[in-house]
Parts: C-alpha cells; sequence; structure tokens
C-alpha cells in the first residue's frame, strides 16, 4: 500500500556480516597485540572514537542552518495548537484528545540533526548510512533524497550487510540505534569519515554490557534478537542470551533453576545466544540490561522473575555475585508509554471510540504505544503515515502481530479519539493523519 513507506533497492554486491561471533576475536581485531587483548570491546571502541575521523558531536558551522530546515520539515501547526488547548482539538465533527508526551525523543532530534548537518558540512562527498537512521518512513525518505545511500541489508536476522559500495574518502554515518563492534572497526580500517549519530541511552545499554563482561557475568537481553540496536549491543557482549519477552525469560528462569534439556534450549535461542554459548555453565552469574525501547512493564516483570530464579537457586547470600540489573529503558520511551496509559484511563470519561498511534511499523517503541490500548480492550490503530488513511474511508493499519490490514475506518456522526506517536515521530506526520480524518469527516457530513 502507499503508505508502507521507505523501502531499499538491494544491488548485487559482496557481502559482510556485521554479527560476530561472541567470545571469538574479529580478524578485524587480529593484529592486536597481548595487552590489547584485555581490553574490552568498549575501550576499543573508545580508541576509534578517539581519532579525528571520527565524529560524535555533529557540525556546529552549519547547525544553524540545519536547525531551520528540520523545523520547516517536521514541526505541526496543529500540533502546536493541540498543545495550546490543553491538548484537546475540536474540528470537523472530530474531537482529538493527544497524549501529554508523544512525538520525538531528543536522542532522535539529535540523530537527524546530525545526519542533516553531515550532508551539509560535506556537500561533495559519498555518505553511506548504515541503517535506517530511525524507524520512521518520512525521515529516511527526505536522507535518501538528500542523496544519503543506504547500505543494503543481505536478508536474515544475523544483521549481514554489503559495505562494497563504501570508498575511499567517502562519509559513513552511522544511526540512532548504534552499530556493531565489527562495523566500527571495518571502517576504522578504511580510508572513510564517521559521523556517529547513536543515542546516548543507546550507549548507556553498552556500558552495562561491558560491566557484565568485566565481571565474568553473562548478559541476559530483554529485546528482539534481530532488532539492530540489539545486534549492536549483542556484539558488545561476550556470552549473552536474549529474550524478546516474559515468555522466554520464564523459560531461561526454570532451565536456572531445575536444569532440562541442554539441546532444546540451544535450539530455541539459537539465533539469540553468542557462539558456543552453554545454558549448564553460563546461568549462573547474569546480569539483566534490555533493548532501549521495551515495554517497561514487562522488562521489570522479567528482572523480578531473573531474581527471583537465582535467589531460589542460591540463595541469599551474596546474591550481587550471581545478578545485576540496570534499568536501561530511556526516558522517552517510559514518559510515552505512561502518557497513554493516562490517556487510556480517562477513557470512558472521554468516551474515547479508539486511540491512533503514529508511527513506522518497525519502530519497537511505537509498536509497544499499540500494546497498551488492545491489552485494555480498547480500538486501536497504528498507521506509519497519514496515507494510510484513504478516501474511501478505509484505514490501513498493523495489528499487534505484524499483519497489515484495511478495514472501515469511521462511522457517522462524532469521533472521539486519542492520538500518541513514537519517539522517532516528527509531529508533521500526526498532523499528516489527522488532517486526513477531519477531510475525511467534512466530506461525510
Amino acid at each position: 500500500p502507499l503508505c508502507s513507506g521507505f523501502t531499499l533497492h538491494k544491488p548485487a554486491l559482496v557481502s559482510f556480516n556485521s554479527k560476530a561471533s561472541a567470545r571469538q576475536t574479529s580478524s578485524l581485531f587480529a593484529s592486536v597485540d597481548e595487552g590489547q587483548k584485555a581490553k574490552t570491546k568498549k575501550d576499543k571502541r573508545r580508541e576509534m572514537m578517539a581519532k579525528d575521523t571520527y565524529f560524535k558531536n555533529g557540525f556546529k558551522g552549519v547547525r544553524d542552518e540545519v536547525a531551520e530546515s528540520m523545523d520547516a520539515q517536521y514541526t505541526s501547526e496543529t500540533v502546536n495548537e493541540l498543545k495550546r488547548s490543553d491538548y484537546v482539538l475540536e474540528r470537523e465533527d472530530v474531537t482529538v484528545h493527544l497524549a501529554k508526551d508523544f512525538g520525538f525523543c531528543w536522542g532522535v532530534e539529535r540523530s537527524i540533526a546530525m545526519a542533516y548537518e553531515a550532508r551539509t558540512h560535506f556537500p561533495d562527498k559519498n555518505l553511506h548510512i548504515t541503517n535506517e537512521l530511525i524507524h520512521n518512513p518520512e525521515v529516511n525518505d527526505k536522507l535518501d533524497n538528500m542523496g544519503v545511500a543506504f547500505i543494503p541489508k543481505e536478508g536474515g536476522a544475523d544483521g549481514g550487510k554489503d559495505f562494497s559500495g563504501v570508498g575511499d574518502g567517502d562519509v559513513v554515518i552511522l544511526p540512532a540505534f548504534g552499530a556493531s563492534i565489527e562495523e566500527m572497526a571495518y571502517f576504522d580500517s578504511k580510508n572513510v569519515q564517521v559521523v556517529d549519530t547513536t543515542c546516548p541511552w543507546v550507549s548507556k545499554v553498552w556500558n552495562t554490557v561491558d560491566l557484565h563482561q568485566r565481571k565474568g557475568l553473562t548478559s541476559i537481553i530483554h529485546g528482539k534478537y534481530a532488532h539492530e540496536e540489539t545486534i549492536a549491543t549483542t556484539s558488545f557482549c561476550e556470552d549473552y542470551v536474549c529474550v524478546k519477552d516474559l515468555a522466554e525469560a520464564q523459560y531461561v528462569a526454570d532451565y536456572i533453576i531445575n536444569g532440562g534439556d541442554k539441546d532444546e534450549f540451544l535450539k530455541k535461542f539459537s539465533k539469540a545466544t553468542s557462539k558456543g554459548f552453554d545454558p549448564d555453565t553460563m546461568l549462573s552469574k547474569i546480569g539483566l540490561a534490555n533493548q532501549t525501547t521495551m515495554y517497561k512493564e514487562e522488562t521489570r516483570a522479567v528482572g523480578q522473575l531473573l531474581q527471583k530464579a537465582m535467589l531460589k537457586k542460591f540463595g541469599p547470600v551474596n546474591p550481587k555475585e550471581h545478578y545485576m540489573e540496570f534499568d536501561t529503558i530511556c526516558d522517552a520511551t517510559q514518559e510515552r508509554q505512561d502518557a497513554i496509559h493516562e490517556l487510556i484511563q480517562k477513557k470512558d470519561e472521554l468516551e474515547l471510540d479508539f486511540i491512533l498511534v503514529v508511527g513506522g511499523w518497525d519502530s519497537s517503541n511505537t509498536q509497544h504505544l499499540l500494546e497498551i490500548p488492545v491489552n485494555a480492550g480498547l480500538r486501536a490503530f497504528h498507521i506509519n503515515r497519514g496515507e494510510c488513511i484513504g478516501a474511501d474511508n478505509t484505514i490501513t493499519h498493523r495489528k499487534l502481530n505484524g499483519e497489515v490490514v484495511t478495514e472501515k475506518f469511521v462511522g457517522d456522526g462524532k469521533v472521539r479519539l486519542g492520538v500518541t506517536s513514537g519517539a522517532s515521530t516528527p509531529d508533521r506526520a500526526v498532523q499528516d493523519a489527522l488532517d486526513r480524518l477531519f477531510l475525511l469527516k467534512k466530506v461525510m457530513a
């Protein structure tokens, strides 16, 4: 459908797999001496970042120009009007209640600004980006139109990419999700300049798993193993297993307490564990971290489950020797989840007909915003851009199971809806969706 958004066309090029095996030293690090081998992957990253070909703070000389461009492209008068009117707007028999926290977070705005600044600072250079900058089709489309080349993926869940199109003297942008340590090392070995837009909250997770490594802990990552952020995070781990939800965490907890079928465990987590992972020996000391965009209530439940499992297995003596936990859910993710919870608690008072969630279909934080109204029994639609609302009174939306469907949208009479948007969604995308709804109701009147 028209609203499906940004697509990439994959040329036939040489492949490079970005997800290296844990407990192995990448061939890109093979030349380091024995003293360097004692360094963690975080130490190696710091060495790369210290070079004058590595940019992590943007380009101040073009900042004002870029800020004006972003403001013109992404801000919304409709959203500003909602803010001025206590987050409520009535128009064309439609009453809109906007969640108090929504849309672009600081990390996303920073990443977009740095990418725009790079394009402006290097007007004559070939620019590449290792992934979608953020999970928003409109932002990625704009970068594509600005001549930023998206490095093609090989397909599959291992994060394999094709870097053969990157030439000497080119500029490579690392997206908000970050990049794997192997990708960073690859570019470090080439004659390229790197612009690192990694969100600081993602870097915080890397610091956490680095601490796990220093303390000899296996990292339990609450996240989706194929998500770009988690691929990057696991590249900084030694021993790890990824659990995507509470059910998988329960399986791991049961194995910790009771043992089990090792072959079954390894088959179940075949794509979500480090190379050579042994659940019989590597689950006696664990540390929890998470993909920054996961549902915080579930991450909290995963932590409680694993903590109880370790206490049951090893007892209350020196519990910190067996289990360590840090909250690495980003503040913006939590604030947006809290805001939609607050809106849903008032659904009867506000007589809400449905919740409209605007954001990329592959955006994890936006998907979790959809979970909240659906789990509360309220009708909800997740669209990735305004075009998903059709002039024929249909809406094309993504369901919780990932299926994209088209169905009838609104009925006759007044419509009351709640609206929110993911942390990677510009306000202009919310305005586009609402404008289409207002026009639809005007035509139906």
